[in-house]
């Protein structure tokens, strides 16, 4: 195994995190928690 495919592996396991990530944050499950942290700025005590 030399340098370049550790590179290969490396760049395969970033766009895997990245997908997650993205997946993660555009889950329908996760939208109320969002939305309400959208709000937070406009609230007034």
């Amino acid at each position: 195994m030399d340098v370049n495919d550790f590179r290969s592996i490396v760049t395969v396991l970033a766009l895997l995190c990245f997908l997650g990530i993205c997946a993660w944050a555009y889950s329908r499950r996760n939208q109320g928690n969002f939305e309400e942290a959208a709000q937070l700025p406009f609230q007034s005590e």
